[in-house]
């Protein structure tokens, strides 16, 4: 890592979180049969190791289940010894994801917080942070009418498309996702910019190239990294099908931060046929 202090690695990350959870997200059909999953993700910035992380679950045509973790890993972990960890779980209704619940839990050396949401049919009933964030009078309040039909982070890492849709087509990335993550509320809008093959352990064929914008809505403050964002043009995603079913989760995501280009690949993934959930 080039940087000699933890505050320019913890600013890039807060920079670029809104979009790396959730720049993937949008549900158009269940999917068709039931799968445990499981990727691999390392994390670079400026083409350096600073990080890896994880996505496993199982989903099934009527629920899904899903737990993620991250964390500093080589030199970045010297300077920043952060780490996380998520879980979600909801329902297949009405061909999208509806959300129930959601928690993080994220770790550094000065704290621990945790973010808790409870969602039913994709509508927020309550949310805890612990301990709270700052309350700053230029924060943009959240209003209660925000925080109907949202998806949850984690649960925005699912992206089933229609049947007879292909998952690495334009199908997988013509939507605007709407985001809670406890705190702040914003869209994802993401376009189909074409398709190219891709090759990791556990897969090997073609994904959809999605580029991504990120739009605030409420609960950011009117800051420079906030316009930044906003006028982002230097950001995409991979998105590539689970198994035989009509899902996809992304496998490469590129974000242009303040100090460059941080990039999420995967490097493994795991798909199998379980039994569907009871």
């Amino acid at each position: 890592m080039i940087f000699s202090t933890g505050r320019v690695i913890k600013g890039a990350l807060r920079t670029v979180a809104p979009s790396l959870l959730l720049a993937f997200a949008g549900v158009l059909a269940a999917p068709a049969q039931a799968e445990t999953l499981f990727v691999r993700y390392s994390v670079q910035l400026l083409g350096i190791s600073i990080g890896s992380a994880t996505l496993s679950g199982s989903v099934d045509p009527t629920a899904y289940k899903l737990e993620a973790t991250a964390k500093l890993t080589g030199v970045a972990s010297v300077v920043s010894n952060a780490r996380g960890a998520a879980n979600a779980s909801g329902l297949f209704l009405q061909g999208r994801v509806a959300p129930n619940g959601f928690a993080t839990t994220s770790v550094n050396s000065q704290m621990t917080r945790t973010i808790r949401i409870a969602l039913r049919a994709g509508d927020v009933r309550a949310s805890e942070i612990v301990p709270p964030f700052d309350s700053p009078p230029d924060r943009i309040p959240i209003l209660d009418s925000q925080k109907h039909n949202v998806i949850d982070p984690l649960s925005a890492m699912l992206m089933p498309v229609a049947a007879g849709e292909a998952v690495a087509g334009p199908a997988a990335c013509d939507r605007s996702i709407p985001v809670f993550d406890g705190w702040t509320r914003f869209d994802i809008g993401l376009g189909y910019s074409g398709n190219k093959p891709m090759k990791i352990k556990g897969y090997y064929g073609p994904v959809a190239v999605c580029s991504v914008r990120y739009v605030p809505i409420s609960g950011h403050r009117d800051r420079p990294v906030v316009k930044f964002m906003a006028d982002n043009r230097e950001m995409e995603t991979w998105i590539a099908p689970v198994g035989a079913s009509q899902i996809g989760v992304p496998l490469h995501i590129a974000v242009k931060t303040l100090i460059g280009m941080l990039t999420i690949e995967a490097t493994e993934i795991s798909v199998s046929e379980t039994a569907a959930q009871k």
